[in-house]
């Protein structure tokens, strides 16, 4: 997995050489630059005569020289080198400002040290380096802040995995010496050192790191786990199918690094308006200095173009749009919402339709039971019982939801002789009767072998045999009718088989889905339209169910992309929610592709969006993330825009005829306000809600 401290800074290109920068060192350099810049405000000639005090000691007149050189070379010293960095790349930005900023304001205090000129500067000098220092360490430690999310993936990893050997013991082992195949233990309260099966036991799983769900999981045996989930109340053995680069919470961190540090049309719009304004401010200097030389003030002309090129520095620009990128990446990923691509991001704003796959994301994927009927004299609660134990030890899909939800009721029962009766269902005894439970295919075949008997009614559909009694006949052509598989419950004995009961089985719609529907609605997503390969009557029936607006259904999963492309010729901007091979195109074709997580590669890789708690209310969390980003971005766009519109001209002297001018360390000041507001913007992202309950 990349180590959080290998990922330069977000966006921070413009800022030419600076980028992974250790808030650690702009710290220590800004308190070593207070500590002198103190002293050299104290003694300097402008400031005693502002306050009106005196001091006179011997050397007096060294202190701003020998400490100012100190502080221009020791706290300028990240400036300069980002310079030659941006000179090196043709990208002249922000450092590039500040550089000539402090070298001019340097340059001009040693001319006055040696009497060239009558400018009292090395104290403003040093407040400009410091207040330099200050802006920088704050951005540099929000931006670290924001990509906490990568360094907490990092270490959710244990250091040490227990491998488990042939004899049974186990052996404390580094997690990187893993291999594919290993057996480990997990132990309860310890984490998954690697992705892998679960081979025995069962656990409550906290999967909060990459599902972005606060409630615990069951795992069991066969169910996959991924490394950094955490046991919460029972062990649990291993076995290893995936190590390093390839776990799932290694493409977690390689999706918030890429997405952190990838640009958007506001990134590049920000990094443009930079290197405009290096030419803006420079050739500003230049008028400057010629206007007021040519005023025959060659103090001031020196005065004014500093406080230009130190006013103009970009530093709330460099900062506008990385720190809101950093924040919503990290925000999302602790959300379980992984952005792998910045447009898509920004594109999720003007999303008015939604596109959703059926099985996967809407549904579960798996069969529960939907409907349940018995003849007279008997219960529901009775042939569920009965069909359950009958099936107890099938593995067959439909055979395990009938002894879930038999469980979940409370209803068991014990079964003998069981019997697997190949493509058409089981058999077993209980409660001394042997009874069988299957499809059309059990019924066809037990109708052949026996007479028809009184009570039974022909069947109106080749679903149903003639061996179904009446009152059965009328929910299983319902169920039948809206696309369920139905099974049914038949007593096998001396005269003849008997059906006694009837279940609907379907694949169980998400409780969330609804939830997810109305969301969407609620912010404003006029189409909500369900793709499927499935028959019609199902995927209507489930639509109708979540209340969508339109329906494919039946199509090939090669066609599915044509249906992204037909909801888009009507002039919409969809998203395609999907997670499997045959949703890639149609989640690459769409405006905005966002994958299931629980899905396959091909899916994940082919989105710009990934969720990963498999929640379709998280498509809701995406876009009320765009939005709040996409406005924050602008606004800090527009407040930093604006500000240099209106400082650089007052820095220039504009207002001098007025009496009102601008010191450098004054414009320093204002830069670094205008940092501040930036970026306690970009915080108020904090504020929006991604957890499904809270939409």
């Amino acid at each position: 997995m990349q180590h959080p401290e290998h990922v330069d800074h977000a966006g921070h290109g413009a800022h030419g050489g600076h980028a992974g920068h250790d808030p650690a060192i702009f710290r220590r350099k800004f308190w070593l630059s207070f500590a002198l810049t103190v002293p050299i405000v104290v003694t300097s000639e402008m400031v005693i005569k502002w306050f009106g005090y005196s001091l006179d000691f011997p050397g007096i007149g060294w202190v701003g020289p020998v400490l100012g050189t100190f502080v221009f070379l020791y706290g300028g010293w990240p400036f300069l080198t980002g310079a030659v960095g941006e000179i090196r790349g043709r990208a002249p930005g922000m450092m590039l400002l500040i550089a000539m900023a402090i070298t001019v304001a340097y340059a001009a205090s040693l001319a006055t040290s040696v009497g060239l000129f009558e400018l009292d500067f090395w104290w403003e000098l040093a407040a400009l380096v410091t207040i330099m220092l200050l802006g920088h360490w704050q951005e540099m430690k929000a931006i670290g802040q924001a990509q906490g999310a990568l360094s907490a993936l990092a270490a959710l990893l244990p250091d040490e995995a227990a491998l488990l050997k042939d004899d049974g013991t186990s052996e404390n082992v580094p997690v990187t010496a893993l291999k594919i195949g290993d057996r480990v233990l997990v132990r309860s309260g310890g984490r998954v050192p690697a992705d892998g099966r679960v081979v025995e036991g069962t656990a409550e799983m906290d999967e909060s790191m990459v599902t972005g769900e606060s409630r615990p999981v069951s795992r069991t045996v066969g169910d996959r786990v991924v490394a950094g989930t955490v046991a919460t109340d029972s062990a649990l053995r291993i076995d290893v199918d995936a190590v390093g680069e390839n776990t799932a919470l290694a493409g977690i961190g390689r999706l918030v690094a890429q997405a952190q540090a990838a640009g958007g049309r506001a990134q590049v719009l920000a990094d443009r308006f930079a290197a405009w304004l290096f030419y803006v401010a420079a050739g500003a200097g230049l008028i400057t200095f010629v206007t007021w030389w040519a005023l025959g003030s060659l103090d001031q002309s020196v005065v004014r173009t500093v406080t230009v090129l130190v006013i103009a520095c970009p530093h709330a620009l460099g900062l506008a749009i990385p720190l809101v990128i950093a924040l919503s990446t990290a925000l999302s990923a602790r959300a379980g919402i992984l952005i792998k691509d910045r447009l898509a991001l920004e594109r999720m704003r003007t999303v008015n339709a939604v596109l959703f796959d059926k099985t996967g994301t809407l549904t579960k994927g798996s069969h529960t039971v939907t409907g349940v009927a018995a003849t007279a004299g008997h219960t529901d609660d009775e042939v569920l019982r009965i069909a359950a134990a009958v099936e107890s030890d099938s593995e067959h899909p439909l055979a395990r939801a009938l002894v879930r939800v038999a469980r979940e009721r409370d209803l068991t029962a014990t079964a003998t002789g069981f019997r697997s009766l190949t493509g058409r269902g089981v058999q077993a005894v209980v409660d001394g009767h042997t009874y069988a439970v299957g499809g059309p295919a059990l019924l066809r075949e037990l109708t052949a072998a026996s007479p028809v008997s009184a009570s039974a009614a022909p069947a109106p559909t080749a679903a149903l045999a003639s061996l179904v009694p009446v009152d059965l006949v009328e929910p299983a052509e319902a169920w039948s009718g809206r696309g369920a598989a139905v099974l049914h419950l038949v007593r096998l004995g001396d005269g003849g088989p008997e059906v006694i009961g009837a279940f609907a089985l379907e694949d169980e719609v998400r409780p969330e889905a609804r939830q997810a529907i109305q969301q969407l609605r609620a912010h404003g997503v006029e189409k909500l339209v369900l793709i499927t390969g499935d028959a019609r009557p199902v995927a209507e029936a489930v639509a109708a169910d979540l209340g969508l607006d339109e329906v494919f259904a039946e199509v090939l999963p090669a066609d599915k992309d044509k249906a992204v492309a037909d909801l888009q010729r009507r002039g919409l901007t969809v998203a395609m929610v999907g997670d499997g091979v045959n949703d890639a195109p149609a989640l690459a074709r769409a405006d905005v592709g966002l994958a299931i997580g629980a899905g396959t590669d091909v899916a994940i890789e082919s989105a710009g969006v990934v969720l990963a708690s498999s929640d379709p209310r998280a498509v809701t969390s995406v876009i009320k993330l765009s939005r709040a980003s996409y406005r924050r971005m602008i606004q800090n766009l527009a407040w930093a825009a604006g500000y240099n519109v209106v400082a650089i001209p007052l820095a220039a002297g504009v207002l001098a005829w007025t009496g009102f001018t601008l010191s450098p360390a004054v414009g320093a000041i204002m830069m670094s306000a205008s940092t501040i507001v930036v970026a306690l913007n970009a915080q108020l992202l904090r504020r929006v809600h991604l957890t499904p309950e809270d939409q």
